[in-house]
């Protein structure tokens, strides 16, 4: 059997290394934008809905108007929530503002109130003491998890269980679903072809497992487990 050859191990590195810069540095924009649409373009739809609020409240008693001004009222309200949907796909800036518990807890709760299926979130009693960058490859990976659910298991119920000590940091995404293909996670199926692939080389990049493996008690769970830094 022939030696490994120490140049691809040092390409490999080099290429773990641009993976992780390209990652932070698109999650760096990401939060950028949701920002700007917040501070920008959500500041300027609020002040449209309280002037339009004190049009309307001048108008006369003429029906046409009224029901115009309504049907502009409408309109602005859609807006404002698309804008805050498209900030939230961005940038979920619970996590940061809040903190893993509230942003895991209020996804699950969503998750499980939009595809009608018992959703249960299993946090610690206090907020995980980890690097920004931990919670959002966290949250990356229950997102894709969740999305896989959705998508692929037929399932009724799953479970989110965030376990969190001094070495390390874990999250696991368990469903009650049909179970996973032979296969099909070293395939990066998924949503898309290269989910679990690229939420594979994040965990990688902060040096962690991440599993994806059929349950002894059915279904299919995901599973990552995030080292934490030795302390300084």
């Amino acid at each position: 059997m022939p030696d490994a050859n120490p140049n691809d191990a040092a390409h490999a590195a080099d290429l773990a290394e641009l993976l992780g810069h390209v990652h932070t540095s698109w999650d760096n924009e990401r939060r950028a934008l949701a920002r700007q649409l917040h501070d920008s373009l959500g500041s300027s739809l609020t002040a449209l809905t309280m002037h339009l609020g004190l049009l309307t409240a001048k108008l006369p008693e003429d029906k046409a108007l009224r029901d115009r001004a309504a049907q502009m009222k409408n309109l602005l309200y859609t807006i404002i929530e698309n804008n805050r949907g498209t900030q939230h796909n961005l940038w979920n800036d619970k996590l940061e503002f809040l903190g893993i518990r509230v942003a895991f807890g209020e996804a699950v709760t969503q998750f499980g109130e939009q595809h009608q299926l018992t959703a249960r979130a299993s946090l610690p009693d206090d907020e995980p003491v980890a690097p920004r960058e931990f919670g959002v490859v966290l949250l990356y990976a229950l997102e894709e998890g969740l999305r896989n659910v959705a998508a692929h298991a037929g399932a009724t119920e799953v479970d989110v269980i965030v376990d969190d000590n001094e070495d390390e940091i874990m999250l696991t995404v368990k469903d009650n679903g049909k179970g996973i293909a032979a296969g099909a996670a070293d395939s990066g199926a998924g949503s898309g072809r290269f989910g679990l692939r690229l939420l594979r080389e994040r965990v990688l990049h902060l040096g962690g497992t991440i599993t994806v493996a059929a349950h002894p008690d059915g279904g299919t769970a995901l599973t990552v487990v995030l080292p934490k830094p030795a302390a300084a």
